[in-house]
């Protein structure tokens, strides 16, 4: 028999008082909404000593009770515990996979960043990283929403309406590589 850890112990502990579905989901989705709001400044800007500030009171009663609802909703916190775990995974894959790129690079004083075409499909495999995640952790039926659209795929992929799906999606971007590389670029006269 393996004995427990403190440490593990200690964090079964935090699990059954509720930490990671209860107080880190409702911190992580009041701290973006507050942000958003603050940034976005959707109630307008009051005025003290002839400066500019949020009205930062509206901003996080808001954001409280937005935090509150979700945290009521144990499908929501669900999908938010799923999604984060997993963009996790996708950061660290990303980091390192940096640092192996890094390796072979020049050092420079600002340090190591993809450029071109590499930052391009860098971030376009991201992007496809975070829908995939974000349709896994959706579930109808106790099926993930990537699951019904894998199997809807698998069982039409032989139709003709998915043949020529792809083979519009092939010509427009064909279209848009020739017609965005060709000749000079014109600058703007301002």
């Amino acid at each position: 028999m393996v004995e427990q850890s403190v440490f593990r112990g200690t964090i079964d502990f935090m699990a059954r008082l509720g930490i990671y579905d209860v107080i880190l989901p409702f911190l992580l989705v009041f701290t973006i909404v507050f942000a958003i709001l603050e940034k976005t400044a959707i109630f307008g800007y009051e005025k003290v000593d002839n400066k500019s500030y949020t009205k930062k009171n509206l901003n996080a009663m808001v954001a409280f009770v937005v935090a509150f609802f979700v945290i009521a909703s144990s499908k929501l916190v669900e999908v938010i515990t799923t999604v984060s775990s997993q963009v996790v995974i996708l950061l660290l894959l990303s980091i390192l996979f940096l640092m192996l790129v890094g390796s072979f690079a020049q050092q420079k004083e600002e340090g190591f960043f993809l450029e071109g075409g590499w930052k391009t499909a860098f971030t376009i495999i991201m992007f496809i990283g975070i829908v995939g995640i974000f349709l896994n952790a959706l579930k109808k039926d106790d099926k993930s929403w990537l699951e019904w659209i894998m199997d809807f795929m698998s069982t039409k992929w032989n139709t003709d309406w998915v043949a020529s799906l792809i083979l519009i999606l092939i010509v427009i971007g064909m279209m848009l590589w020739i017609t965005g590389s060709s000749g000079p670029k014109k600058e703007k006269k301002e």
